[in-house]
């Protein structure tokens, strides 16, 4: 005879709603942590008028008061490796057609530089309207004294 409880299996399924029920209570904490942490970041640190000593805390007031922007710098670093990508890749086109091959060396990387010209123009007319404002106040604090 044999033993029936050798060929029994036990399986058991994770209840997703008590997983579900976790991650929904975090994710409402962390909202109510988030608010509460801008909020006294903004202004605790970067919206108050005291200089800061340390030369990374000084970094650091820029950064999170957007002084010091990043998207120029990546997007420059994403226009090279796509085009970079663009004509790599169409080596990978020889072999299918000749013609996608140099359309894809060609014209492509040509598609790509035009619409990061366009991006980086609109950070350019960014940077040189923040520049005639940073003028424009300077000009007029002299005017006062």
């Amino acid at each position: 005879m044999r033993n029936s409880s050798l060929f029994t299996t036990t399986t058991s399924t994770p209840d997703f709603g008590d997983a579900f029920g976790g991650v929904a209570i975090w994710a409402v904490v962390a909202i109510i942590l988030a608010i509460i942490g801008g909020i006294l970041v903004y202004f605790l640190f970067v919206k108050s008028g005291n200089n800061p000593k340390g030369k990374f805390v000084k970094w650091l007031k820029d950064f999170l008061a957007f002084k010091t922007m990043w998207l120029e710098a990546i997007t420059k670093v994403l226009y090279y490796i796509s085009t970079i990508f663009a004509v790599l890749f169409s080596f990978a086109l020889i072999s299918t057609s000749f013609l996608a091959f140099i359309i894809t060396l060609i014209i492509v990387p040509i598609i790509i530089r035009l619409a990061y010209e366009s991006m980086i123009m609109f950070i350019m007319i960014w940077r040189n309207t923040a520049d005639i404002t940073k003028a424009t106040s300077e000009d007029g604090k002299k005017l006062k004294k």
